[in-house]
């Protein structure tokens, strides 16, 4: 019965955690405020320092530190080897020269606020390392961990995670000095040669036993096998380095990187996706938990001084590392912004500086506070900076806008559909111009040996200056419905003798386009979709000639619906469209058609035909 107890409280333990994320996290995110805050706010209130639910944050913190270890694999996953080391540059020389500026500035802060320089050092270094539980959980949530800028912050956190071992090698060296307890110490030589021979085993492991591994357990048809052996790996790799001195982070990222072009990369992310999500959730409610508000309210001016000073100090050396490397000035702040803060790792550097005598206790609670509070105020401070800096300006730099165009064909929008229908017109020798508004399009056709034009096409000045009142031809290729109409309404009335043809995005639209008087609309699906049906008959043993009369029937069946759909509305014609929904009435009947013919139907294809929406290809 006590079992049953216990178990019975660690249930109910769970419940609260998920009932608290639960609740927060969609809140939060309403008001703009993110997940990460809504983690952290939920895990205040019920911690020991809030209702007093928990009374143990830290037990729940070692479990909840898995999730920072996950999502670091699948970080990894995606970043190949070859990738990788192209960022060398950016891992070692950015990350290096921010690590070791922040560290001695705010090394100098601290002893300036009246700490022993030992205590000071390690204070400083502790706030240094950011969360990169915080950091990527946000570059994830606004999409920018694939963009330049997320993957220099990636390389940066990589670096931080390989100063785990110098700097937990210092406290030991500083406890040496100071008569600490140095029993468990070790040479720092020896230390480093331990961490790197683990990250040769793992890489060999990797290489040479990973794709191996899973491909016998594959060939066991057992998915849970499967999903089990990818935790194994994650977290084996991840005790592993531990092990050997470095972090469990940087272990998982390293197993996730040797696995990135594995054929099992994609199971294997799947595998591991839903256990990252809910214990990095957990891990954020665990660090809620851990803020002691009896020693804010003790010390309240001394740590709020301290979270000014030690994140004002470090976006400056941030700022200024990021300007040296030569980042924009908005990706420079940013980059501030995101990584003014403590981190995770600072709350194992204090304990082990603690438990060697080289930080009381007292300085500990302290710069735990602070640290707790700057992971906190991380997501306020983004949200003021993106509402603070105005929209970025694009350069245009190498890129000519429209003045003075003279050509037959004029061509509105330089996407994949445009430089399909270009082909044939430049093949044969015609002048054709080309308008985009869209910045990297225009440099990136550079690069193919397209001249395309900076212009909006919603603008009657641009397409004037485009040559629109010249051409014979305007092709309006752009892939928004609503802005082709209003291309179209503006050539319409002030060009009215170019032929029109236009790009519709659905039938709908077709229909808008017919009834505007353009001379010529498809579809950008149509064709493509009947070529991509007749191949997959083909393949399926279907007679290629068989294939491409099914095909024919396709095209003449919507060709009819249409007509039909012009004169009656989108809902006509809908006994044309052939479904699969079955209904048992043999019965053949005939049914009125175009031009006073008679279509043969059963009820059940007449029925299934009934399936089609608003937005039917």
């Amino acid at each position: 019965m006590a079992a049953e107890a216990a178990g019975g409280a660690n249930l109910g333990q769970v419940v609260i955690l998920l009932a608290a994320g639960v609740a927060a996290v969609p809140l939060f995110r309403r008001l703009g405020l993110g997940s990460v805050l809504g983690y952290l706010a939920a895990g205040l209130a019920i911690g020991p320092f809030g209702l007093r639910l928990f009374a143990d944050p830290e037990a729940i913190l070692h479990v909840a530190e898995l999730g920072v270890v996950m999502f670091l694999f699948i970080i990894g996953l995606e970043m190949r080897p070859a990738k990788l080391w192209t960022l060398r540059r950016e891992i070692f020389g950015l990350g290096a020269t921010q690590v070791v500026l922040c560290c001695a500035l705010l090394s100098g802060v601290a002893l300036l606020a009246g700490l022993p320089p030992a205590a000071a050092v390690i204070g400083a270094s502790g706030f240094v390392l950011s969360s990169t539980a915080v950091i990527m959980k946000m570059l994830d949530e606004q999409g920018e961990t694939s963009s330049d800028a997320g993957q220099r912050a990636i390389s940066i956190l990589l670096l931080e995670d390989l100063a785990v071992v110098p700097l937990l090698a210092l406290v030991a060296v500083m406890a040496s000095f100071s008569g600490g307890p140095v029993e468990s110490t070790q040479p720092m030589w020896v230390s480093v040669l331990i961490a790197l021979g683990c990250i040769a085993a793992v890489v060999a492991a990797g290489r040479w036993l990973l794709n191996p591994f899973f491909q016998i357990l594959a060939g066991t048809g057992a998915r849970e096998i499967m999903t089990a052996a990818a935790l194994l790996v994650v977290l084996g790799t991840a005790l592993f380095m531990q092990w050997g001195g470095l972090s469990m982070a940087m272990g998982a990222f390293l197993a996730g990187v040797l696995l990135s072009e594995s054929s099992f990369r994609h199971q294997l992310e799947a595998d591991i996706d839903p256990f990252r999500g809910i214990l990095l959730g957990l891990f954020f409610l665990s660090v809620g938990m851990s803020l002691d508000l009896a020693v804010v309210a003790q010390e309240w001016r001394l740590i709020a001084a301290g979270v000014v000073a030690f994140m004002g100090v470090k976006a400056l050396a941030i700022y200024g590392v990021a300007r040296l490397f030569r980042s924009d000035h908005r990706e420079a702040i940013q980059r501030a912004a995101l990584f003014a803060q403590g981190g995770e790792f600072a709350f194992v550097l204090y304990a082990a500086a603690v438990s060697a005598g080289v930080m009381d206790g007292r300085t500990s609670a302290g710069m735990t506070a602070i640290v707790i509070i700057s992971m906190a105020l991380t997501p306020l401070v983004i949200i003021a900076l993106k509402a603070a800096l105005p929209p970025p300006r694009e350069s245009f730099d190498g890129v000519d806008k429209a003045d003075g165009l003279q050509s037959r064909v004029l061509i509105i929008g330089f996407g994949r559909f445009a430089q399909v229908v270009s082909q044939p017109l430049l093949a044969k020798g015609i002048e054709v111009s080309t308008i985009e508004n869209d910045v990297e399009m225009i440099r990136a056709a550079a690069g193919f040996g397209f001249k395309v034009y900076y212009g909006d096409g919603t603008r009657l000045d641009v397409l004037r200056a485009s040559g629109a009142g010249n051409a014979e031809a305007i092709m309006v290729c752009v892939d928004k419905p609503d802005v082709a109409d209003h291309i179209v309404e503006l050539v319409k009335a002030e060009f009215p003798l170019a032929k029109l043809f236009v790009r519709a995005f659905d039938r709908g639209h077709s229909l808008r386009l017919v009834e505007a008087g353009v001379d010529f609309q498809i579809r950008e699906t149509f064709e493509s979709a009947l070529q991509f049906s007749k191949r997959a008959l083909i393949e399926l043993g279907v007679d290629e000639l068989e294939a491409a009369d099914l095909v024919k029937d396709a095209r003449k069946r919507d060709n009819e619906r249409f007509e039909l759909q012009v004169a009656g509305g989108l809902q006509a014609g809908r006994w044309l469209m052939r479904g699969n929904m079955a209904t048992p009435t043999p019965e053949p009947f005939s049914t009125p058609k175009k031009g006073g013919e008679a279509l043969n139907l059963d009820a059940a294809e007449v029925l299934g035909r009934e399936r089609e929406d608003a937005q039917a290809t």
